[in-house]
């Protein structure tokens, strides 16, 4: 059974956290759904454009074995004021028991909303101090159950990794990285 993931986008996203995660996942043979906030194609940081598979509205109700925030100042700003965003991850987050991962500043959208108490996670060190109520760990790449977060742009393709074992386990991993020959 093919995993699925969805990978809501915002303008401001990190380029290369958002590049590296659909990429290795998609190396993977993981089914990812790259849906915009708005109608694409989204400028990132430094002004790549990707354009989203789908709008967050019109997928956001199908199912996902994990969802997956990319970082970026600006696009975190949206993707935490989006009610849809709040929901999906709530609902992923509940209930359903699912995977949920956040790099650089995406984290605090979960502490924001109050996903992330008592949880071990780590974050980009510039919002760290948004990061109430949680178990702060400046690791690479922290793993809490279902939740793996992980600090910046330098630390994507771990995190990519990580994302991958969480699915599909270690095997998997070792395969992908038969061709991308990434430091694990």
């Amino acid at each position: 059974m093919t995993k699925r993931v969805l990978v809501p986008l915002a303008a401001g996203f990190e380029e290369i956290e958002a590049v590296s995660v659909i990429d290795i996942l998609r190396r993977a043979e993981i089914e990812v759904v790259v849906a915009g906030l708005e109608e694409g194609p989204l400028a990132g940081r430094t002004g790549i454009r990707l354009v989203p598979d789908a709008l967050l509205a019109d997928v956001a109700d199908r199912e996902f074995d994990m969802v997956v925030l990319p970082g970026g100042l600006e696009g975190t700003r949206r993707l935490a004021a989006d009610p849809t965003v709040k929901r999906v991850l709530a609902k992923m987050m509940g209930a359903e028991g699912k995977f949920v991962g956040a790099i650089c500043a995406a984290p605090t959208i979960l502490a924001e909303h109050g996903l992330a108490v008592g949880r071990r996670v780590t974050s980009h060190p510039t919002v760290q101090e948004k990061m109430k109520d949680t178990v702060y760990d400046s690791s690479r790449v922290v793993r809490d159950d279902r939740l793996i977060t992980s600090r910046g742009a330098g630390t994507a393709v771990e995190f990519a990794f990580a994302l991958v074992e969480a699915l599909l386990g270690p095997e998997a991993v070792a395969r992908v990285n038969q061709g991308v020959l990434a430091r694990l």
